[in-house]
């Protein structure tokens, strides 16, 4: 599918992937929709700058069930041909330490609300048989670790959700793309440690930077790819973890403590 012109709604695109991917479509002249949670009155000026076709601002918080209603109403009749569901949370600990108002708000956000967008926005791009939705799953989606069960779930259901919505969606001219994406370097990434190194050692983790993993997704978009996966060493591990899950269990077990 091509992303010159096209029109691109990208959830989260005021940090990390998101942002790097937003500041990528620029480049290709996109039209870029973005709704955020919170200001970023000098995002619209330099996506501009990168050459953007158009950008366009608004307010969604997808915590919130009732403003992503309003906002999908407002905007469910416009011709959106790149959906990228990229907003996300995360959290990590032993699941006793969590806090619980922060799992069901990153349930909520992580596969709730990517949920709602797909279900508000499909439609139009089925009606014009012309379409891409990309959900942003996680490694951790494969390979669990202890202090990620809550974030793992969620980026599971991602993963399952867009494979089933997948098949759903053959020969309609609309078509996914799950994004298993592994370490980048952004301040969500780098929080992992302040979350899980309590009791697990996280220094194995390493990250790409985050402009590679915009062009990869690029890349994935260009050449209708339906999962991108990593490669390297967390791709060995997604397949250490599919055939070897003794292995990788008595692995990742030697860096956790209670």
């Amino acid at each position: 599918m091509e992303t010159k012109n096209a029109h691109i709604l990208i959830t989260g695109a005021n940090r990390g992937i998101g942002r790097a991917f937003a500041e990528r479509m620029a480049e290709d002249k996109a039209h870029l929709i973005l709704p955020l949670r919170t200001e970023d009155p000098e995002l619209k000026k330099i996506l501009l700058e990168k050459g953007a076709a158009s950008v366009e601002i608004s307010k969604l918080d997808l915590s919130d069930r009732l403003n992503i209603e309003r906002f999908i109403e407002e905007n469910k009749a416009r011709d959106i041909d790149i959906l990228f569901n990229n907003a996300g949370m995360l959290t990590g600990g032993l699941i006793e330490e969590q806090k619980i108002e922060e799992i069901y708000q990153l349930l909520q956000v992580n596969i709730s609300a990517l949920i709602h967008m797909t279900h508000g926005f499909l439609p139009q791009m089925l009606k014009r048989k012309k379409g891409k939705v990309i959900n942003h799953a996680s490694v951790s989606g494969y390979l669990y670790f202890p202090c990620a069960s809550v974030y793992a779930a969620s980026k599971a259901a991602v993963i399952a959700f867009t494979q089933s919505v997948e098949l759903e969606l053959k020969n309609t001219g609309v078509s996914t793309l799950c994004l298993v994406t592994p370490g980048v370097e952004t301040r969500m990434y780098r929080d992992i440690s302040n979350k899980y190194s309590k009791n697990l050692d996280v220094g194995f983790l390493k990250g790409m930077p985050v402009k590679e993993y915009a062009d990869r997704i690029r890349y994935a978009i260009h050449e209708d790819v339906e999962f991108l996966k990593p490669t390297g060493f967390q791709g060995i591990g997604l397949l250490a973890n599919k055939y070897a899950r003794p292995l990788f269990n008595r692995y990742v077990m030697g860096k956790f403590k209670r």
